[in-house]
């Protein structure tokens, strides 16, 4: 019996290494030098090394009872992908760190919340944040492949390579860890609820995160900094009621991620970045399928 919706799904594995690009990247990268863009992408990585571990154990507790091959190969790549995720924004976050963001004292926040949230409850309960998350990371990754202008906010080459092809990635295995939870006999109601707690809680992380880092940057206190990053901010597609809504299609009964198909932005940015003129292929070491 099929558990998957789309057996022919790809999830390839890809070694690849940005963290030598990483070491001139600048202490404000956003487009303009946008101090709450900076901060933003830098709050967001930094909870992507510590939160990538915890999405790999929660999906691979329930590998054995996976019975369906395709879904069980998926498993195996969105492990092998989501590895790759951690180590490489772990590098991101050395070099912020070193710039002056906060980003290892976050990472270490996130590690022991994550640790205390295993401890307290459910593998079942694990695997439904992780579900509710990757539509967090599949909305924002969807976001980043079809909006040039949002591209073009992360600024430096660097951090936009790191995360077009975060995003590409998110995309192809967005489905993974859902399928795995409804294989398993997941609670609908514990996966809606889920969500609901996580949209509000994961938004307010970020602001806090972002404010955290606002206030340890000298520019900040700048006269006008915060006004012009501000005016900024909040007319990016990242403020918008169309990617709220999109979160919220979580909640209806029949949801599945598929129901929003990227396969068209995938073969695209597979072939930008990784065809045969691949604009990052001098920074991938092998491919496995």
């Amino acid at each position: 019996m099929r558990q998957t919706r789309n057996p022919d799904r790809k999830v390839p594995t890809r070694r690849i290494s940005f963290e030598e690009s990483f070491q001139d990247v600048p202490r404000h990268f956003a487009a303009e030098g946008n101090l709450i863009l900076s901060c933003l992408a830098a709050s967001l990585s930094s909870v992507f090394p510590d939160g990538e571990d915890f999405f790999v154990r929660s999906v691979r507790h329930y590998r054995d009872e996976i019975t369906d091959p395709e879904l069980k190969r998926q498993v195996s790549g969105f492990i092998g992908q989501e590895s790759v995720h951690g180590r490489e924004h772990r590098a991101f976050n050395d070099r912020l760190d070193r710039l002056g963001y906060p980003t290892k004292r976050f990472e270490r926040i996130t590690k022991k919340g994550l640790a205390l949230r295993e401890r307290a409850l459910s593998p079942e309960s694990n695997l439904a944040v992780t579900a509710a998350l990757e539509h967090f990371t599949a909305t924002l990754a969807e976001l980043v492949l079809s909006s040039e202008e949002t591209r073009d906010l992360f600024g430096h080459p660097a951090v936009r390579d790191l995360f077009v092809w975060h995003a590409l990635e998110e995309s192809e295995h967005k489905a993974v860890a859902f399928d795995v939870y409804k294989a398993i006999g997941g609670s609908e109601r514990t996966r809606v609820v889920t969500m609901n707690i996580l949209r509000f809680g994961f938004v307010i992380s970020m602001a806090v995160g972002v404010t955290v880092c606002l206030l340890g940057d000298r520019d900040s206190y700048r006269r006008g900094n915060l006004r012009r990053s501000w005016r900024t901010a909040r007319r990016s597609p990242f403020m918008t009621r169309d990617l709220w809504l999109q979160l919220r299609d979580y909640n209806r009964h029949d949801f599945h991620p598929d129901d929003s198909d990227t396969s068209q932005l995938v073969e695209k940015w597979r072939t930008v970045l990784f065809g045969e003129e691949g604009t990052l292929n001098d920074k991938l070491a092998t491919s496995a399928a």
